[in-house]
């Protein structure tokens, strides 16, 4: 019987020693890398090198010992880092797609997201089909004869549906030519796309991976021919775009990578309390980890069990004219701050129609079911929990919407 895939253990018994012999591995403070010969520089520019670094736009050592752990977290050949989420998902993208082509994605995912593929791509004649991603037999009908790249979230953004992976993998797969993308940001650890059979996978490192909203970072975790495509001298879109990560920050990054077992195990444990504590008073809410969400057996299939799941949950709360006090008073009374983004050892909140979901048109945001009154909660790593649910609802009875 095969064993499970293990993302925790497969960081921990990675070896990282720094050219001292330092446990934490050296920092690169350098833009530039010297060659013995002119023979091995030539070499290197023709993705021919013996391992030499070029050029920090190209490959840095700080960034490869990131890369180097979030491919043994993610099981595939190879990472690549970057400058921030967007530019790991714009850079794949475009790595994928050229003009006349087509992509099929999920209509529910972030809004930065919605609108690159919405409207960005639209100069590219790069066509888009948005669909109900839960619904496999929409995504099938979509497929074309030029459809490159099948897109999405495993926990999807804002209203946490759950991709179903191996099936789409079976859809693109059939297909022949597309390959399957999947935004993993809200689910680090709880779910291995790649081992799902995803081809591709993306991060925000900004969220959880890092935990600190200290920076902007993300990452691609692919095959190694996918990787050495994108850092081509030639035409590589991450080489030629160069949204490379500064060395220092992936540093940080490393070091941050090797709690994020614990933290994401806190976050789903302090999610499910509110979950609960929600149900028990009669909210309308939405958590993957609860029996009546619709996806919860799916996801209890597909999940990695040490990690819970995860730390993202949603109240309706039906109109932002509600949503609004709502947020504005539990941070007065320090349930955590009204802002946007998530994996922040606070809880953050905001109403994600009005805000990371705002690029999304409103006609489609109805279409789509998004309530415009989702408050969407990244539940933190607080020690008494007990006492944010007691805030929660006590700010619900001031307001007296129970």
């Amino acid at each position: 019987m095969k064993k499970k895939f293990d993302p925790a253990t497969a960081i921990q018994r990675l070896e990282q020693f720094g050219e001292f012999g330092d446990v934490n591995p050296s920092i690169t403070d350098s833009a530039t890398f010297t060659f013995m010969t002119e023979e091995e520089m030539i070499k290197t520019f023709h993705g021919e090198g013996t391992g030499c670094f070029l050029y920090s736009r190209h490959w840095n050592p700080s960034n490869r010992y990131l890369s180097d752990a979030l491919a043994a977290m993610e099981g595939t050949e190879m990472a690549w880092v970057t400058g921030s989420g967007m530019a790991a998902i714009t850079t794949a993208i475009l790595q994928l797609c050229s003009c006349g082509d087509h992509i099929v994605t999920s209509v529910t995912t972030y809004g930065g997201t919605y609108a690159f593929l919405a409207n960005f791509l639209k100069r590219f004649n790069i066509e888009i089909s948005f669909v109900n991603i839960t619904n496999l037999e929409s995504v099938r009908q979509a497929m074309r004869p030029n459809t490159k790249v099948v897109y999405t979230e495993t926990m999807t953004n804002p209203m946490l549906q759950i991709s179903n992976i191996p099936e789409l993998a079976k859809i693109v797969k059939e297909h022949g030519t597309a390959k399957l993308v999947v935004d993993n940001t809200f689910t680090p650890m709880i779910f291995s796309p790649y081992q799902l059979g995803a081809d591709i996978v993306v991060y925000s490192m900004t969220k959880f991976i890092n935990g600190k909203n200290d920076m902007v970072a993300g990452a691609i975790c692919a095959s190694e021919e996918f990787i050495n495509a994108i850092s081509s001298v030639n035409d590589g879109t991450a080489m030629l775009l160069g949204p490379v990560l500064d060395p220092l920050r992936s540093s940080s990054v490393l070091k941050n990578l090797a709690t994020l077992h614990i933290r994401m195990q806190k976050h789903s444990e302090n999610a499910m309390y509110l979950a609960r504590k929600f149900k028990e008073i009669g909210l309308k809410f939405v958590y993957p980890g609860m029996p009546e969400h619709p996806q919860y057996e799916l996801m209890t299939q597909l999940m990695n069990k040490d990690f819970g799941y995860g730390g993202m949950i949603a109240i309706d709360m039906e109109t932002p004219e509600r949503a609004a006090p709502f947020m504005e008073l539990m941070q007065r009374k320090g349930v955590g701050y009204h802002a946007v983004s998530l994996g922040y050892f606070k809880t953050l909140f905001s109403n994600s129609g009005k805000s990371t979901s705002s690029e999304v048109p409103e006609e489609i945001q109805k279409e789509m079911g998004l309530s415009p009154g989702l408050v969407r909660f990244s539940v933190g790593l607080d020690h008494d929990i007990e006492r944010s649910g007691e805030l929660i609802v006590e700010t619900l009875k001031e307001l007296k919407y129970i």
